[in-house]
């Protein structure tokens, strides 16, 4: 499914980028106001939504937390360039990632092909799922599971979840967690991970000694601790 939610008030450069989006194969809507474009969201038509932050009537982040009350379909973000505030407060509200203007239709498609790849990959993993002591993961279904109990998660937070499951007990850096849970290579100053990873240890249970199964390995990166 290739379809494209584009909500941003500044018509010109969303027909710019609605216009190479198309040029690449995506369709494309569009909304240039926050209400407006979480309704559309919320239909379930679209694989993915694109979200500028600065938007009159209700802003970006608003509309962000008014999809994510209801949806965990995939956002990407449009930030300031240097406004680190929006991108972290973005992030803790369920986006997925983001992209800072100004950027080129370049740019902003293979962000959205990499958020796709992660979200509807479906990879072998054999007849059952993929268990680390109380978290069981179906990537196929992408569903996960604590002690039975389903877990909420963001597409980008399923996606780093696995790769630590799948290196459950070892500590996985965080340039190779933004390359395979996110698809690209880690920026410079990039906290994006740590914000995803905040996020996880709130939704995850706790191991037998009371200790976050997710820990922070000095240097190395995070682990998912084994029971």
């Amino acid at each position: 499914m290739n379809k494209v939610l584009l909500i941003d008030d500044d018509v010109e450069l969303v027909g710019m980028f609605q216009e190479y989006l198309a040029q690449e194969g995506f369709d494309v809507a569009t909304a240039h106001d926050g209400e407006t474009g979480a309704a559309a969201a919320l239909t379930g038509l679209y694989a993915i939504a694109i979200l500028d932050v600065m938007m009159p009537r209700m802003n970006g982040l608003e509309t962000l937390r008014r999809i994510r009350a209801v949806s965990q379909m995939p956002i990407l973000m449009l930030t300031a360039r240097g406004d680190d505030t929006d991108r972290i407060v973005g992030l803790e509200l369920g986006a997925d990632d983001y992209v800072t203007k100004p950027c080129t239709p370049r740019e902003l498609t293979a962000r959205i092909r990499a958020i796709l790849r992660r979200t509807q990959a479906t990879p072998d993993t054999g007849n059952g799922p993929l268990m680390v002591g109380q978290l069981s993961m179906w990537p196929d279904q992408r569903r996960a599971a604590w002690a039975g109990v389903p877990l909420d998660l963001t597409s980008t937070e399923f996606n780093l979840l696995e790769v630590l499951a799948r290196n459950a007990g070892k500590p996985v850096s965080k340039n190779i967690l933004s390359e395979q849970g996110l698809g690209r290579p880690m920026a410079r100053f990039d906290r994006n991970i740590d914000v995803h990873m905040s996020s996880l240890r709130h939704k995850l249970g706790a191991i037998a000694d009371g200790r976050s199964c997710l820990q922070t390995v000095y240097r190395l990166g995070y682990q998912l601790i084994r029971e």
